[in-house]
């Protein structure tokens, strides 16, 4: 209990700093996910280009995968803003 009351205190300190750094993360963690979407998107779509058959298990596969990396974000999202609040 003594060294998290120790790690809260020096926390307590650097607030002006973490919140700016949480807000910087925040805006690396969106930038990030958006960019993976769209390399999603993009692989999927020249997939389905070539073997027009397979359109369906890829279309599925990418929305699983957009929707984890979306759920990753959130995640990380989340930690950021409990940072810029607290």
């Amino acid at each position: 209990m003594e060294l998290l009351s120790v790690l809260l205190q020096a926390i307590a300190d650097l607030t002006a700093y973490a919140k700016i750094g949480a807000a910087i993360g925040a805006a690396i963690i969106v930038i990030g996910a958006s960019l993976g979407i769209g390399q999603i998107g993009k692989a999927a779509l020249e997939s389905m280009a070539r073997q027009p058959e397979a359109a369906n298990d890829l279309r599925s596969t990418m929305i699983v995968v957009a929707g984890l990396i979306e759920g990753a974000t959130l995640i990380a999202l989340v930690v950021c803003l409990l940072i810029v609040i607290m």
